[in-house]
């Protein structure tokens, strides 16, 4: 197998066995629980196949025994059952090949319907496995894969695997029976002639392998830039007000321009396959018949051939390659499934390191304290985040965090909520290890507004909601209330049932922030946690949520996150972060009187506001290394 490091290109890459079976054993395992309808699919497909032999029968029944001169004796298990009359026989013998015909397309509806019926099911079940997977994983795996990525995963790849299902298994098995009666029933005819067919085949084995390589070779480049290319859109659309802000829109298109490259030479590859394997086994095919012609005419001197059997065995020639071709193809298309399957099932497979423990303890009832002890964490190997962190919180208390920027704010809050795991120390709620909680009850006791607030497509009263059918239109009420955001839904025509298109779009940051304020609120959780929820608001929109916040961190245990320092003065206590360490702590003032780390930020602040107020450059000074309190 070939491992790729985390987040590389290379996790497109699949297995460099051309064939795996228990990969395989696995993908037609999506297709037991519609075992009696493939059941009856090849049903039809066996009995389509036997219909294909049908037809050359049928004309060299009627050339030799009803037109050709002289007429051969009728074969003795028909003979009871036709007429001696030649036009009665003919028509007899041509509704029976039309019923054949007719057969035929029944048959071929029949299983096409019904693998189309099952591939679609099985898609629904893999692509709902799929997102259930990606609703479990960690964040640190999306910290290594792209979005469009995982996108293709959901969409081009199970795309794949439905198009075997549908039209490859079932199909190629028939492709097989048809060749194996066709090539009997050609024995049967005249074996000399059915031997110098099959002269033919090595030749089409050769060229079919040289096809299947090219051809395979090129799904796997496709498969890549398909990837590549979605990932790009994906990052790029989401980013359109930056490249246009940036007038960055002729680079983006050039970059671009390289990823779909890939792509367009991939599909030459297997176009350029496509386009000289086919008349390759045509020409083979019309070489062989040619040969077949020139050896009959000397059989049928010698009376060793009749001139209906010429005719049944050139009909069944012009079918001969055709199962051949059609095998190749589907033989692309499991080596594409394969890739496709392996991708999938990758995914599927990824452990979840954020897991419930086998016999989680219940979360505390009571009010109970939040404690770090000696807690160090890396997103990589040793590049410590948070350095012998420890920290006690009690009920009820309003804990303020600030720290410049990487100073590992966001991270406590990461590590509280058990989105990543620490490699040291221990975070406990009422004295439980979080590691010892279900992390989704966990996270149901808490509230929180990020700083940059995301609202799903929907209605405004769907993302307060987010889901909690057991919020009602009385709770969204008051939660728009106490954030002061009644006021703008009342205004809208449809109220809470507004629409919401992708992402918030045509609501300001702030009022977007407002509803992400109410939905922490309606949930009622007993702690609540801001991470930045007033750094992208404007002033007014600022005292709208400081009037809020009053409201919100009432009898809750409160964690806020903040750059402003004004917004947090009224904190119980203020924890300052400084390159992972906790370097000071204390109300406002205590803080201010120690002229450490934090009476920098404030001087620093304060400076700003005001020479904005002057109208002059801000001062950026850098801060020091405080001292070790």
């Amino acid at each position: 197998m070939i491992v790729a490091a985390p987040g590389s290109s290379n996790e497109e890459q699949v297995s460099a066995k051309r064939y795996d079976w228990q990969l395989t054993r696995r993908m037609l395992a999506c297709l037991l629980p519609y075992r009696k309808q493939v059941g009856v699919a090849l049903v039809s497909l066996g009995l389509y196949a036997m219909l294909q032999v049908a037809p050359p029968l049928l004309s060299k029944l009627a050339i030799d025994s009803y037109l050709a001169t002289p007429r051969q004796p009728l074969p003795p298990l028909l003979a009871p059952y036709l007429p001696q009359d030649a036009p009665t026989a003919i028509v007899w013998i041509s509704v029976a090949f039309f019923a054949a015909l007719v057969l035929t397309f029944v048959l071929q509806f029949i299983q096409s319907y019904i693998m189309q019926w099952t591939g679609q099911h099985a898609m629904f079940s893999i692509r709902r496995t799929l997102m259930e997977k990606l609703q479990q994983l960690d964040l640190a795996y999306y910290d290594r894969n792209p979005v469009g990525r995982l996108v293709t995963r959901v969409t081009t790849d199970v795309d794949v695997l439905n198009e075997l299902f549908a039209s490859g298994l079932v199909t190629a098995l028939a492709d097989v029976l048809s060749l194996s009666l066709i090539i009997t029933a050609m024995f049967l005819l005249s074996p000399q002639l059915t031997l110098l067919l099959m002269l033919a085949i090595p030749v089409v084995v050769y060229a079919t392998y040289r096809f299947r390589k090219a051809s395979q070779e090129g799904y796997t480049q496709t498969r890549l830039a398909t990837a590549k290319i979605n990932a790009f859109l994906n990052e790029h659309v989401t980013g359109i007000a930056v490249l246009q802000l940036f007038n960055r829109q002729r680079r983006a298109l050039d970059d671009f321009a390289v990823v779909n490259q890939e792509y367009r030479e991939a599909m030459r590859r297997t176009i350029f396959a496509y386009g000289w394997f086919y008349p390759v086994v045509e020409f083979t095919g019309a070489v062989a018949l040619a040969a077949i012609l020139a050896r009959a005419g000397v059989l049928i001197q010698n009376d060793a051939v009749s001139i209906g059997s010429l005719v049944a065995f050139f009909q069944y020639g012009s079918r001969f390659f055709r199962p051949i071709q059609e095998l190749s193809e589907k033989y692309n298309l499991l080596q594409s499934a394969l890739s496709a399957g392996e991708r999938i099932f990758k995914l599927i497979d990824t452990p979840v390191e954020i897991r419930a423990p086998a016999a989680p303890k219940p979360f505390p009832e009571e009010a109970r304290t939040i404690e770090f002890q000696n807690v160090w964490f890396a997103y990589r190997d040793e590049e410590w985040i948070l350095r012998d962190f420890s920290i006690r919180i009690e009920p009820g208390e309003m804990v303020a965090i600030v720290g410049h920027t990487g100073a590992g704010k966001t991270t406590l809050i990461s590590l509280l909520l058990r989105f990543y795991d620490a490699q040291k120390g221990h975070i406990r709620i009422g004295g439980i290890d979080i590691r010892e909680l279900d992390p989704r009850d966990l996270r149901r006791h808490f509230g929180i507004v990020l700083q940059d607030p995301y609202l799903f497509t929907g209605t405004l009263g769907g993302n307060i909601r987010l889901g909690s059918s057991w919020i009602q239109d009385e709770d969204l009420i008051s939660a728009a209330e106490q954030v002061n955001l009644l006021d703008y839904i009342e205004a809208l025509p449809l109220r809470f049932d507004q629409p919401v298109r992708e992402r918030g779009e045509g609501l300001s940051t702030g009022q977007k922030q407002l509803v992400s304020f109410a939905r922490a609120l309606a949930h009622n959780p007993r702690f609540l946690i801001l991470d930045e929820a007033t750094s992208s608001v404007d002033t007014e929109t600022e005292q709208k949520v400081r009037d809020a916040l009053g409201k919100m961190v009432k009898g809750r245990t409160s964690l806020i996150i903040a750059h402003r320092l004004s917004t947090i003065q009224k904190a119980d206590r203020i924890l300052v972060m400084h390159r992972g360490e906790l370097r000071e702590q204390g109300t406002h003032r205590e803080l201010l009187a120690q002229r450490g780390i934090y009476h920098r930020l404030y001087q620093l602040q304060y400076r700003d506001q005001e020479n904005a107020q002057r109208g002059t450059e801000p001062v950026l000074n850098p801060i020091p290394e405080a001292r070790k309190a």
